[in-house]
């Protein structure tokens, strides 16, 4: 019980840790001024331009692809199976299970070898590739290590040595409704868990933060209309606000 405890507490804590830490960037993102107007063209002329061509930045990653195809092909394949295996993931948080995580099973299970191979992509291309070997720091390997070693492990679990996947789930479930339950012992599992619980404490902190930065960035979410619209940003209107009503006085 007492391996059961250690871990729950833990949970928590990188839980606390991945919300707040999160939030608090979200916040400061949001907050931070754009005091230009500085979308990189060709770039759309009206709102709902911006919103498709957020869209095709998330979802497509359109910017990558006209930067470098293999890049873009390693990025888009993981972050695509990754996104499969979170959602098979939910299996365990909710009972009786929803139905589209039912379909999503079985893709979620062979996403984890595409989750994969990209990583290893991404990984080897900071180490053949000069300029981007160049700008590599230690935190990117550490990074993509992590990264790997979530996926390796949990697809060991999957097909080479599996765990009491029932108990699991009434640990988790525990976790949610604070009546806790004992953790499977295997060590697999819990390097697999630990692994996870550490990329939840460092997430706030890394370059994984592109996630939601993608959204705040001017480049890509400001309209092209400096002509027909003067851009100001919050702090810049207000002080230009006090500026016109001094002079009217």
């Amino acid at each position: 019980m007492l391996l059961s405890t250690i871990y729950a507490v833990l949970f928590y804590l990188a839980t606390a840790v991945f919300v707040v830490g999160l939030a608090y960037r979200i916040r400061l993102y949001a907050r931070t001024p754009a005091p230009l107007k500085i979308p990189t063209t060709p770039a759309p002329v009206t709102q709902s331009g911006v919103v498709v061509r957020m869209a095709k930045e998330v979802v497509l990653f359109e910017s990558l692809f006209k930067a470098n195809k293999w890049t873009w092909l390693f990025g888009w394949v993981f972050h695509i199976a990754m996104l499969l295996v979170i959602l098979r993931h939910f299996r365990y948080f909710n009972e009786p299970i929803w139905f589209w995580v039912n379909w999503v099973q079985p893709f979620g299970m062979y996403a984890g070898f595409a989750m994969l191979a990209g990583l290893a992509a991404l990984w080897g291309r900071r180490f053949l590739v000069e300029r981007i070997r160049y700008i590599t720091g230690p935190s990117d390997h550490l990074m993509l290590l992590l990264l790997i070693g979530i996926a390796a492990t949990g697809l060991l679990m999957r097909f080479v040595e599996h765990t009491d996947i029932i108990s699991l789930k009434a640990f988790i479930l525990g976790l949610i409704y604070f009546d806790w339950q004992p953790i499977p012992a295997d060590p697999l599992l819990l390097v697999h868990l630990g692994l996870v619980m550490l990329l939840m404490f460092i997430f706030p902190f890394s370059k994984l933060l592109h996630a939601p930065g993608v959204f705040f960035s001017p480049t890509r979410n400001q309209v092209d209309n400096p002509r027909e619209q003067r851009h100001l940003a919050p702090w810049a209107a207000a002080l230009d606000a006090d500026r016109t009503e001094a002079g009217g006085e």
